[in-house]
């Protein structure tokens, strides 16, 4: 069972990383932060606000696996999608830089929101996703800065330190169509 100790330092690390993340991409240019690499692959070959999209869209998706996982006894999260967030991966370098940042600040607290309603046997609850099997909410949050430090070292264009374990080996192609 999670203690006050490992919640504690679950949401530092959480502030940490997220503001490491929004520092690196505020202190980008607008035409600089839709650069994008193009020799990278997967999702390193998204722009710095590609990157800031798509962190907001899976964050609301991370909460939404918790929220399932709160909610009923190790659910099946296949379909189970976060709320639609303002700016889409699709539209993120048509805008700028601070309605980006803002809208992962928007999430983050809203994700804090919930960690502070949660009771430590919470934490151990589970919810099973196809692509990275079955987590504790406890796992799942952490998923979330271990993605923005993994994304942090994408926008800098080094390989990141961090690597998710997929429950295939392998990680999925998550990329969408880049809009010009």
């Amino acid at each position: 069972m999670a203690d006050e100790t490992a919640v504690r330092e679950l949401v530092e690390k959480m502030t940490e990383e997220r503001d490491k993340l929004l520092a690196q991409v505020e202190a980008l240019s607008d035409a600089g932060a839709e650069r994008a690499s193009a020799d990278a692959e997967g999702e390193a070959q998204w722009s710095a606000k590609e990157q800031c999209a798509h962190l907001a869209e899976m964050e609301t998706a991370y909460r939404a696996w918790v929220e399932r996982a709160l909610a009923e006894e190790n659910p099946d999260l296949r379909g189970v999608r976060g709320e639609p967030v303002a700016i889409s991966l699709e539209e993120a370098n048509r805008r700028p830089v601070a309605d980006l940042t803002g809208q992962l600040r928007q999430q983050r607290e809203r994700t804090l929101a919930l960690i502070e309603r949660l009771r430590p046997d919470d934490f151990e609850r589970t919810a099973s996703q196809p692509m990275f099997g079955t987590l504790t909410v406890l796992q799942w949050l952490r998923s979330y800065y271990r993605h923005d430090r993994m994304h942090q070292a994408q926008i800098a264009g080094r390989e990141p330190d961090y690597q998710p374990r997929y429950a295939s080996g392998s990680e999925p192609d998550q990329r969408r169509v880049r809009l010009q």
